[in-house]
């Protein structure tokens, strides 16, 4: 049965949530640029320094081992201080260490700067969702998350061309340069324009249409602020190895494209550099489709009355299970053109999953531990992601060929679906993080 619940949203909250979301879509935006420029200078760099694909693809497994560790300590930090300082000082420091990967001279001083990327993009995801969490009631909230999460895909299909424009012209090292500025404006621009929930004194409209849990009686509410001890409790639930297990599925595969979707082009597929930055737009374009698209469809089901759980859980195991066919259909396809249908394919639905992996975050935690939950179930995932670029490393140096690491890729996104299915229950409650017990 449709739902007769509409909220009004308050002039000074609609303002608020306009300077948010914009502000995360370019940070996004930059953020997802930055992340690509490896990927895209691979065979460049290869031959300039004499790396192998085992080494590159070592090089981008240190960065997501990276990213997921620094994940542990942000979400409590984010949930105890917020988000407008951690995140400026993030951008800050991704920004900068962009800039100075120019200079890298080696494996060991790219290795360093590997590690210092990822802790200054660790918090943005996580920011991201509970800006969204603090910010927007619970119908509203999958179509803003969706809008924000849509600036993974677009930096990822604008990447390869912007930046092998500016590789060709600058070369590498000045591509690294160049594509770190953009990052310390608008660390400024989000400490300056930005606050946190509860630094604004907020009137009894605009607390009604924040607070209001209508659309979901069962959602968990507000609870106390999350210790540090409360938080370790987190690691025995059920729920929460789930959803690090599930969104691992999501992020295998999405990482996998992000690092090697160039180089399979180029090596797999014999598309020149060139070509390969034109082509690559393509199935980044599809995913910020599918991103999008997950946010509007999962709000107008929670407005036609679904659970918010529900909801994300039936467009994430209907995503996964639909990417991880297109990745195993991708080894089979003889030519170029299908090759590109069926990655556009593969990203377009792990995009539409990826993006209610943040709603369900919103349906299962507290906004007291919103940004906890987040940080961990991200963690888990990118403990997954790490292996997959030095995994499609290793094969492609010893077969020369992507099908092996393709069908591993579409049996990992399987994996993860069916944790989504038979793992992931019911919401963390308030009071749960303070007397866990092992479920």
């Amino acid at each position: 049965m449709a739902s007769d619940f509409k909220l009004t949203r308050p002039p000074r909250v609609r303002r608020i949530q306009t300077v948010a979301v914009l502000l995360l879509v370019l940070a996004g935006f930059v953020n997802f640029l930055d992340r690509g420029s490896l990927g895209i200078a691979n065979t460049t760099i290869r031959a300039d320094l004499g790396f192998s694909a085992t080494t590159i693809g070592a090089l981008l497994s240190i960065f997501s081992l990276a990213y997921a560790f620094a994940q542990l300590p942000v979400g409590l930090l984010l949930d105890r201080l917020g988000t407008r300082t951690m995140l400026s000082g993030a951008m800050l420091l991704w920004s900068l260490t962009q800039t100075a990967t120019g200079w890298v001279i080696g494996f060991r001083s790219f290795v360093l700067a590997r590690i210092s990327l990822a802790m200054g993009e660790a918090p943005f995801v996580v920011s991201s969702v509970k800006t969204v969490r603090d910010w927007f009631a619970i119908p509203d909230r999958a179509t803003p998350m969706g809008i924000v999460n849509t600036a993974t895909p677009l930096g990822q299909a604008l990447a390869p061309l912007i930046l092998t424009v500016i590789m060709l012209n600058f070369g590498w090292r000045g591509m690294f340069i160049l594509i770190g500025l953009p990052g310390l404006v608008l660390a400024v621009a989000w400490f300056a324009l930005y606050r946190d929930r509860k630094d604004v004194l907020l009137d009894a409209g605009e607390a009604a249409y924040l607070d209001s849990s209508a659309a979901d009686p069962n959602a968990p509410g507000q609870g106390p602020s999350i210790s540090l001890a409360g938080w370790a409790r987190l690691f025995r639930l059920r729920t929460i190895w789930g959803m690090m297990i599930g969104f691992g599925g999501v992020n295998y595969t999405a990482w996998l494209y992000i690092s090697w979707m160039p180089g399979y082009f180029e090596a797999g597929r014999h598309v020149s550099i060139a070509a390969t930055g034109k082509i690559a737009t393509i199935p980044f374009f599809c995913g910020s489709l599918g991103m999008f698209l997950s946010g509007w469809i999962a709000d107008r089901m929670v407005r036609a009355g679904m659970r918010p759980l529900k909801a994300h859980k039936t467009l994430l195991i209907t995503g996964m299970t639909c990417s991880a066919l297109c990745t195993f259909s991708l080894i089979h396809v003889p030519n170029l053109p299908g090759a590109v249908a069926m990655v556009s394919a593969a990203l377009f639905f792990i995009y539409l999953a990826g993006n209610s992996g943040w709603g369900l975050v919103h349906a299962m935690a507290p906004a007291s531990m919103v940004a906890s939950v987040a940080a961990i179930q991200n963690f888990g995932s990118f403990i997954c992601a790490s292996f997959a670029p030095v995994v499609v490393g290793w094969l492609l140096d010893r077969t020369h060929s992507f099908h092996i690491a393709l069908t591993i890729c579409a049996l990992v996104t399987l994996l993860g679906a069916l944790s989504y299915l038979l793992v992931v229950k019911d919401p963390i409650q308030a009071g749960e993080a303070a007397a866990i017990t092992v479920q």
